[in-house]
């Protein structure tokens, strides 16, 4: 079973999910003119000072000379400076404003007014006034403070990959071609094992250069942590070498043995690292999804996938954890009959914002009150059905398989429950004999 998340580390991968989608919406906003504040104050910061800044920042915009694009500055720091009023002092983690007035899809204008503490501290300090919202800075909150080293040898070549949150990424690969032993007598074999020994020298040393490059910035390691994985010894004589950078040395976390080399071998190192890696992110979710198949493959009845099954059951109160994937596009629309009285909600299965819907059965037309996205509106509303939502990437293999084979959506129950899943989300994927 999978690792269960701390309280506090489930907020945090509630209010992860959060900053990105708001990161998400505000770098797709565009403005007329400008008009788009982005205001990022670092913890410790007088406000007083920033409001000063307001203040001559007013002073100076009142003296533009176009009057349309003088009134949208001047709002725009008006209203941020009604939504600074509302913070007596700087939060512990910072303070993040972004006001204005930007471009809706169809040309009509919509006003920005967002206010919010991060959920780990900030260390920028931006004032800009552009036709655009600046959320550069709050991107370096949505990495994970681990960031772990990988360097996978064998005889073929080497591969040095990194491993943060729940993102793998390969930063260099090379090939290499040494001799292999041989049964020659004589003279010749000592020659031919004496440039062996050379080639698998200027081997390691070439992988020790190459990952002082990678993970030295600045005099120190960008690294946390750093796994050496290989299918033969190079991995030891390279942590034994004095040409492997000491600083380097002093982070290596583990040392495994692998099956394979390259790609396939970066995968199974970061598995076999699962001791000393079990806080990042892509564990903990290959676990929950492998834990889910689990459920699958052994017809506990303690499973339901796919969309409508699973919002059969999101009411029922039967449900222990809820997996969604982070880019699902299920929308959650709140309707209205003809005679304007009655409202309810529909949840459909697409991302199109859309002013009327027809209901499929009766060929009724209503009118489309609101429209938000399901993943957003239940992470705002989970703790109401008294779950645990898992958001979910498909940067693991099980992540792809969780999002290609089941739609993204899934739960794990609290107790069996018998009930056929009739969605058509699953393909014909052999799970069990793949990821279990």
């Amino acid at each position: 079973m999978t690792k269960e998340l701390t309280e506090a580390e489930h907020e945090e991968q509630i209010a992860h999910f959060k900053l990105k989608k708001i990161i998400k919406q505000l770098s797709q906003s565009r403005g007329n003119g400008t008009s788009m504040i982005s205001l990022i104050i670092r913890p410790k910061d007088d406000i007083s000072r920033i409001n000063r800044l307001l203040t001559d920042e007013y002073g100076t915009a009142s003296n533009i000379k176009s009057r349309v694009n003088r009134l949208s500055v001047l709002s725009a720091i008006t209203s941020t400076q009604q939504k600074l009023k509302t913070f007596s002092r700087t939060p512990p983690n910072g303070l993040v404003i972004f006001c204005g007035t930007v471009l809706t899809d169809d040309g009509k204008e919509k006003k920005i007014n967002i206010g919010f503490e991060p959920y780990k501290p900030i260390n920028a300090s931006l004032y800009l006034c552009d036709n655009k919202f600046h959320v550069e800075p709050l991107n370096e909150l949505l990495d994970s403070n681990d960031k772990i080293g990988f360097i996978v040898m064998d005889g073929n070549g080497s591969l040095f990959g990194q491993l943060q949150g729940s993102r793998s990424e390969v930063l260099y690969k090379f090939t290499i071609d040494l001799p292999k032993k041989h049964g020659r007598g004589g003279q010749s074999a000592v020659r031919f094992a004496r440039l062996r020994v050379e080639k698998r020298h200027n081997y390691v040393r070439r992988v020790a250069e190459v990952a002082t490059k990678l993970f030295i910035t600045n005099d120190k390691p960008n690294v946390v942590g750093l796994v050496l994985a290989g299918s033969a010894d190079f991995k030891s004589e390279l942590a034994q070498s004095d040409m492997f950078d000491s600083r380097l040395s002093s982070k290596i976390l583990k040392i495994v043995d692998i099956s394979y080399g390259g790609l396939n071998g970066f995968y199974q190192a970061i598995e076999l690292s699962r001791d000393c890696l079990s806080n990042l992110k892509i564990l903990h979710e290959k676990a929950l999804i492998k834990s889910f198949f689990e459920e699958i493959a052994t017809d506990s009845g303690k499973f339901v996938y796919g969309l409508n099954e699973t919002l059969k059951l999101l009411d029922v109160g039967c449900i222990e954890t809820l997996i969604l994937w982070e880019n699902l596009e299920v929308q959650r629309l709140t309707l209205k009959d003809n005679n304007q009285q009655t409202i309810f909600y529909q949840f459909v299965a697409h991302s199109n914002n859309v002013s009327t819907y027809t209901d499929p059965e009766t060929n009724q037309d209503y009118e489309v009150v609101e429209q938000e996205s399901f993943v957003e509106w239940i992470v705002e509303n989970y703790k109401d059905y008294g779950l645990i939502v898992e958001i979910i990437t498909d940067s693991s293999q099980e992540g792809q398989q969780f999002v290609k084979g089941f739609g993204g959506i899934g739960a794990i129950l609290r107790y069996k429950v018998d009930l056929e899943p009739t969605n058509d989300f699953v393909n014909d994927y052999d799970y069990e004999d793949e990821f279990l």
